[in-house]
C-alpha cells in the first residue's frame, strides 16, 4: 500500500451536491447525494483509479455519514457501496431510511434539473 505524507481529509461540497476525499489537497474520490426534505440521498461513491486500494471509500462513507448525522438528517443510501456500508457499519441504522420506489423516482427527477 502506498504511503502518504497526510492522512486523507474528507470535505462537503454543497455547491456540487457531494463529500470530497482529498490526499495530499489532490482530490481523490467522492460521494454524491441530493437533499429530500430531511434526508440525504446518496446515489453514487467513486475513488479514483490512482488511489484505489487504500481505504478511501470507506473514510468518506464514514465520514459523510456523520456529517449527515450532526446535521440532523437521515441517509438514503441509493448507493450500492452506502448500502454495503451500512450493512458492516449499524452505529448509522438509528438514522438510516429504506430505499422505496418513491425516493428512486425522485431522484430520477432532481439529477434531471
Amino acid at each position: 500500500m502506498t504511503q502518504h505524507a497526510s492522512e486523507p481529509t474528507v470535505q462537503r461540497v454543497d455547491a456540487r451536491h457531494r463529500y470530497e476525499v482529498l490526499v495530499d489537497g489532490k482530490r481523490a474520490g467522492l460521494t454524491a447525494y441530493r437533499d429530500r426534505d430531511g434526508q440525504r440521498v446518496f446515489f453514487h461513491t467513486e475513488i479514483d483509479d490512482a488511489f484505489a486500494g487504500q481505504g478511501l471509500a470507506s473514510i468518506l462513507v464514514e465520514q459523510a455519514l456523520t456529517d449527515v448525522r450532526a446535521s440532523g438528517k437521515r441517509i438514503v443510501p441509493v448507493c450500492p457501496y452506502v448500502a454495503k456500508f451500512l450493512k458492516k457499519h449499524d452505529e448509522f441504522a438509528d438514522i438510516t431510511d429504506p430505499v422505496t420506489p418513491e425516493v428512486l423516482e425522485w431522484l430520477e427527477t432532481a439529477l434531471k434539473r
